[in-house]
């Protein structure tokens, strides 16, 4: 099978030839395994570590800062590059909606549009791509945005103390990302086919510990508007991908019954209630895994012998349920190399069906 085809397979409720693969890594990291394994790109990389993986295609921004802010990007956020030793990573450092005080001000900020976007680059890729790898195009995430708009501490407060801002604020977001992914799921129809295979929707809605909201906040706040771009996506025959950090299990029965999605990411499994036997007893028989090689862990800190020992383990959990092996978020350039060879080498060894 051709990696799309092995991943289609799965997520179709067949059989496949062996465990899908996907790879998820910091750029640092990224370019230090390419450089070890002499790959001079992400193709070559897959090929020489049996990685199934995906395709990205993106629109081009034609516009890149806010027009009241040439220092900030399109939505107003400025940010700053934070050193952490073995890498970096841009942290938002100026909320233009922090100052803010009613929905009324919000309503008047200058939004984003889906027009300062040009959507003939994903249309263009299509039409050249040789259709081996699964293709995931558009995603959805408005709280973490949100948040940056706001600050991180003020966007929690505005679920409980200003309600009005936080609808006002999740209903533009809504709105530039709804027409935004539309264009995308347009743009991916190729001679009347559409060649787009998943979409992203995300929100990260655990923590290391449990919940980050209540089930209640969440269902009042985000739910429907979940279900709104996964039924989007669903009408344009597109697979709904979703991920979410930590202790997530409250939110998983409605993520499944009533947003409908058909992959859930990353199964952090050592956060309370994510335990994949109970998640495969659960919700096995329903949704595809996808993730669930500990990142907090036996990647950057276990030995070889332990990475080899998890693959295993997790074959053996996920036997009578759909899994695609892959990280659980990030490999961090913290972590030998060596682990990360160890994870596809076993799980290609060993993960034939």
């Amino acid at each position: 099978m051709t990696p799309r085809q092995r991943t289609l397979a799965l997520l179709q409720g067949k059989t496949p030839d062996r465990i899908p693969t996907d790879y998820w890594a910091t750029p640092e990291f990224d370019q230090r395994i390419k450089r070890e394994l002499n790959c001079p790109d992400t193709e070559s990389l897959y090929q020489k570590l049996h990685i199934d993986g995906c395709r990205t295609p993106l629109p081009r921004q034609v516009r890149e800062h806010h027009p009241d802010d040439p220092e900030a990007d399109l939505w107003g956020i400025r940010k700053r590059t934070i050193e952490y030793g073995t890498g970096t990573y841009n942290e938002a450092a100026h909320h233009p909606l922090a100052h803010m005080t009613s929905a009324d001000q919000i309503h008047v900020f200058r939004w984003p549009s889906a027009d300062d976007f040009d959507y003939t680059p994903i249309t263009d890729f299509l039409r050249q791509d040789d259709r081996s790898r699964i293709i995931r195009a558009a995603s959805f995430e408005p709280f973490l945005v949100h948040c940056a708009m706001r600050g991180m501490e003020q966007g929690y407060e505005d679920l409980i103390l200003y309600p009005d801002i936080a609808d006002a604020i999740l209903g533009h977001l809504f709105d530039f990302y709804y027409e935004q992914n539309r264009r995308i799921f347009d743009a991916g129809i190729i001679d009347g086919e559409q060649r787009i295979d998943i979409t992203y929707v995300a929100e990260d809605l655990g923590s290391q510990t449990g919940p980050l909201i209540s089930l209640d906040m969440y269902r009042r706040f985000l739910l429907d508007n979940q279900r709104k771009m996964a039924d989007l996506a669903r009408s344009h025959g597109i697979c709904v991908f979703f991920h979410t950090d930590g202790s997530s299990d409250p939110f998983i029965p409605d993520l499944i019954d009533v947003v409908g999605i058909e992959v859930l990411n990353p199964i952090q499994w050592r956060c309370p209630g994510m335990e994949r036997e109970r998640l495969v007893k659960d919700f096995g028989h329903r949704i595809t895994f996808h993730g669930a090689m500990d990142n907090q862990y036996t990647l950057p800190f276990g030995t070889v012998a332990e990475v080899i020992a998890e693959v295993k383990e997790n074959i053996a959990i996920f036997k009578d349920a759909r899994w695609i092996c892959a990280p659980c978020h990030n490999i961090q350039p913290v972590g030998p190399t060596e682990n990360v060879l160890a994870m596809y080498e076993t799980i290609h060894e060993f993960g034939e069906l």
